[in-house]
């Protein structure tokens, strides 16, 4: 596929601050600018742009001799991915790597994403203790979920290492501007979409070369909205959505995200009306992205037929039932073996206590403002189940 970007889509007029942020450069003066503004850094951001283009010019040779090296990366495919979509926090991280655990498919460790070619990561494994200690990883909270180069990680970190770019860099950067450039990664202004999947098929390959699986299980949150273009551009790909009461998603997700945030930049101690800033816009981000998906839902630009909708609380209540449909729908056997572990592991699922606690007065919200902002998403994917089922999922 081509790897060519598109400034906006056909129609929209350009948003005032779009045009400077469409190439790599632009990207990088803009993070520097709001690292040295919001942030006072003025020496790091210099040294991580030597350091992103050093390792982009690494990448690029160590992927131009793979081909060499590795000559079963010619044949290999990513055909049929399974992806699993929805917004952090829906129990996404959880089910994928359950399903790579259990040989549906491989998913992409943080390691793959960061140094994306299969010679590099030969030559750098020796060196993965002290290169975790460099990791982004370390930021991350453990309440939430165990990361680190060798965990199996969401895809759209693969599109923030490539390119600077995407939903991964408006939440922890470019939301802290003093413009709001929430159109810069939205694809129905403007569209990186050719781009971002010619990247992550390139990326899929080498996973399926490396472990010998035949197909990826793969997890873009980021494909809520532009899931058309994906099932378009991928038209073997099976879609799992993760669907969680916004009440508990919007929240968690906060939470997960100011958790990095405040280990980084010490995010709880800056200015209130920097913090009040940047919590409304990311809360108004995380319903774009519900809505994004809903509203292609409803309007049939999504063919449902290549969609099984996954609800958190039947996976933490039944998932017996739950994984029997799931097999059905993406042609997976259900081996006695596999039966066993899900047998297994619901049970620890019925009695599941997670210890990431957040508050939704922490960030500027109420129970009764996120049900009337979602009351979409409610209405269509989270409709009051009828007695006699609720009854059998507790």
């Amino acid at each position: 596929m081509s790897t060519t970007e598109t400034a906006h889509t056909p129609g929209t007029s350009p948003t005032p601050g779009l045009a400077p942020m469409g190439s790599l450069p632009a990207r990088m003066a803009r993070v520097a600018r709001i690292l040295r503004r919001r942030h006072g850094l003025y020496v790091k951001p210099l040294l991580l742009a030597v350091f992103f283009g050093l390792i982009r010019l690494v990448v690029w040779a160590g992927m131009a001799l793979d081909n060499v090296f590795f000559p079963r990366l010619r044949s290999a495919r990513a055909e049929r991915p399974i992806v699993l979509v929805g917004n952090p926090r829906t129990g996404t991280t959880f089910l994928q790597r359950f399903l790579v655990a259990e040989g549906f498919g491989a998913g992409m460790n943080l390691f793959l994403m960061l140094y994306p070619s299969l010679l590099l990561q030969r030559l750098l494994s020796p060196l993965l203790p002290l290169l975790e200690r460099v990791s982004p990883a370390r930021f991350h909270s453990t309440a939430a979920h165990q990361t680190s180069l060798t965990s199996v990680e969401t895809d759209d970190v693969a599109v923030l290492f490539r390119y600077l770019d995407g939903f991964f860099l408006y939440g922890f950067v470019l939301s802290f501007d003093e413009e709001d450039l929430l159109p810069c990664v939205d694809p129905r202004v403007r569209d990186t979409s050719v781009r971002d999947f010619a990247w992550l098929d390139a990326l899929w390959r080498r996973s399926l070369a490396a472990t010998g699986a035949e197909r990826n299980v793969a997890k873009l949150f980021s494909l809520s909205a532009r899931l058309p273009r994906f099932l378009a551009a991928c038209p073997s790909a099976q879609i799992l959505y993760m669907v969680r009461d916004p009440v508990e998603v919007i929240p968690s997700s906060m939470s997960l995200v100011t958790g990095v945030l405040d280990r980084a930049f010490g995010f709880w101690s800056m200015p209130e009306d920097v913090r009040k800033l940047w919590l409304d816009r990311m809360y108004r981000a995380w319903i774009v992205l519900l809505r994004r998906f809903h509203d292609d839902w409803h309007s049939g630009a999504i063919q449902r037929e290549r969609v099984f909708i996954v609800r958190y609380d039947q996976m933490m209540a039944d998932f017996e039932s739950l994984m029997d449909s799931m097999c059905a729908f993406l042609g997976h056997e259900m081996t006695p073996e596999l039966r066993a572990t899900v047998r297994k592991r619901a049970e620890k699922q019925r009695s599941y206590t997670s210890e990431h606690e957040y508050d939704l007065a922490q960030f500027n919200l109420s129970e009764a403002q996120v049900r009337r902002d979602c009351a979409f998403y409610y209405d269509t994917f989270l409709p009051p189940e009828p007695l006699e089922v609720a009854a059998r999922s507790v």
